[in-house]
């Protein structure tokens, strides 16, 4: 088996490392003998949608986020396309942001690519913790950090988890992230994989099965990733 990961523009789309979620991603599967292909995009590259399997857009700054929003702004259609079709999409804070409808710099309203139902006011309150949410789809919370100005509003979309510890979307609904389809959008850093290896399994299987048939993923020793994961949760639960 062989998955193609597509991380975009990681040259300006890194802001809280998370490149980490690629590399988690690809030893994550390469452990199970199953191939990885990074292909690693800049701006002016063409993206090939077509072999993509999984797809990530991290967090960047206010300047590089309206860059990438631009450039995005071509592949709509594309894009809008390949998430139809059940493709695996990690959007990260500002990768998160631009999908929607639009989104707010200080004063300045952007409009966003539109792919998403959703739209992002702005705070000069930074809405800054650790944080602990729970999907519905795991038996296990996700943990992580989230540092953001937005304030992320999804309609009738699913949200990606309830809140247990930390702000969320907005800091008021007791949401965090959004989940279409394959798509997961998160203010969630960290990076957010490497802290929770049943979220990065679920990825990977669902962008197997999208290629495959009958995918079973083998089991890892994740005992110590579940250490860490579980001394957070207690640390902020108590």
């Amino acid at each position: 088996m062989e998955l193609n990961i597509a991380h975009l523009y990681p040259e300006i789309l890194n802001l809280y490392s998370d490149s980490g979620n690629i590399a988690s991603l690809k030893k994550r599967a390469e452990w199970r003998n199953i191939d990885v292909n990074i292909n690693e995009y800049k701006l002016d590259d063409i993206i090939d949608f077509k072999n993509t399997d999984i797809l990530l857009i991290g967090g960047g700054s206010d300047k590089e986020q309206f860059k990438v929003c631009k450039k995005l702004t071509e592949y709509r259609d594309e894009l809008e396309k390949y998430i139809e079709n059940n493709g695996v999409v990690i959007a990260i804070c500002g990768g998160f942001e631009i999908l929607g409808k639009n989104y707010k710099i200080n004063n300045e309203t952007i409009r966003g690519i539109g792919i998403l139902d959703i739209y992002t006011e702005y705070s000069n309150q930074r809405l800054i913790d650790d944080i602990i949410i729970q999907p519905e789809f795991l038996k296990k919370p996700i943990v992580g950090f989230e540092n953001h100005g937005g304030r992320t509003y999804i309609n009738n979309h699913k949200p990606f988890g309830k809140v247990i510890h930390g702000n969320g979307n907005n800091g008021t609904d007791g949401f965090e992230g959004i989940m279409y389809k394959n798509l997961i959008g998160t203010y969630i850093h960290g990076p957010l994989l490497p802290k929770n290896p049943h979220l990065c399994d679920y990825i990977i299987k669902k962008a197997l099965q999208n290629k495959y048939e009958n995918v079973v993923l083998q089991d890892l020793d994740d005992s110590v990733e579940y250490a860490a994961n579980e001394f957070i949760q207690n640390r902020f639960r108590s």
